[in-house]
């Protein structure tokens, strides 16, 4: 996923579908500097982590 439309999907006030490594996530925020977002998993959501854009899909 490219930087702008990650962005897009953290500040939308909808719901998007998103996975990683598979699974649904939650966009929290994105780190431009480092071209990475915080996410958690829908399952998960008091376990975030840092991930590559390049990693989250938008089926």
């Amino acid at each position: 996923m490219n930087r702008t439309r990650a962005s897009e999907i953290a500040s939308s006030a909808e719901m998007v579908n998103v996975n990683y490594d598979g699974r649904p996530i939650y966009i929290e925020h994105i780190n431009p500097n480092r071209d990475t977002a915080s996410i958690h998993f829908l399952s998960q959501p008091e376990n975030s982590q840092e991930v590559q854009l390049t990693q989250l899909v938008e089926p």
